[in-house]
């Protein structure tokens, strides 16, 4: 195993861009996971990462130690605890970073797909990637404007969602929503249906706008079904990951549902 303990290491100074800029991430194409629970999501999908890097603590944690026999052919390196904190976001942290390269997303036909423009608050993006892998989403298209999904507050919300999904970044979410063959349903507060009265057990492309301006007229104008979810309560609005929650899982009972009549039949 390697140790590193000096700032102007090279190798060192390629992960230290990678936590804290998009550009450096796209243009390496990898990003860092950080912590046993991320890496165990990863091993659990299949993939291999690239390097595995320690702090000095870390081989004293038995979680640790379990995944590291999944990963015995990956280069490890042990950082200095000062260099280690320097790339890790966590106050509390579990001593394990792991560099990755960023998954390309397959080219696959659709069905069941969410659609986010310009979400930038990372823990909405995560969660919403989470909600959709644990949905069964096909894919997940992002406008250039959302933040970057594969950052390390992104990547910790998911919890592992990113490595389920097929992540399609800085698209054009026009030609997106034009190409889906499906209904397209857009969550507006302005909308009079409800989004309990839509049949959703066929193709269907969510579409959910930005936290505070919602989703903008030339995405509205492309969707085939405007709808809103009840609040009897009074609540003016619904945190943009909480709708996309809703609406995810409103489709699953309605599907699980069809599925359960098919076979009552």
């Amino acid at each position: 195993m390697k140790y590193i303990q000096s700032r102007e290491n090279p190798f060192f100074k390629g992960l230290l861009k990678l936590t804290g800029s998009a550009r450096s991430r796209n243009k390496a194409g990898q990003t860092l996971l950080d912590g046993a629970h991320l890496l165990s999501a990863y091993l659990d999908a299949g993939l291999k990462p690239l390097h595995i890097l320690l702090a000095g603590a870390a081989l004293q944690d038995d979680e640790i130690r379990t995944l590291l026999t999944r990963v015995e052919d990956v280069p490890l390196t042990q950082l200095d605890d000062r260099l280690f904190a320097e790339l890790s976001e966590l106050k509390t942290t579990t001593g394990l970073l792991v560099l990755i390269a960023l998954p390309q997303p397959s080219v696959t036909v659709c069905r069941f797909a969410l659609l986010l423009e310009d979400i930038q608050d990372p823990g909405n993006l995560g969660s919403m990637l989470r909600s959709a892998a644990a949905a069964g989403c096909d894919a997940v298209f992002l406008s250039s404007g959302c933040t970057d999904a594969w950052s390390p507050k992104v990547l910790r919300a998911a919890m592992g969602g990113h490595f389920r999904l097929n992540i399609h970044e800085r698209q054009d979410l026009a030609v997106v929503a034009e190409k889906f063959n499906g209904m397209r349903l857009a969550t507006t507060l302005q909308a009079t249906r409800s989004l309990y009265e839509c049949d959703l057990t066929g193709n269907v492309l969510f579409m959910i706008g930005n936290e505070g301006a919602g989703l903008s007229d030339a995405l509205l104008s492309l969707a085939t079904h405007s709808v809103t979810i009840p609040m009897p309560g009074g609540i003016e609005s619904l945190n943009a990951a909480s709708a996309a929650a809703i609406c995810l899982f409103e489709a699953v009972r309605q599907r699980l549902a069809l599925t359960i009549f098919r076979i009552d039949r």
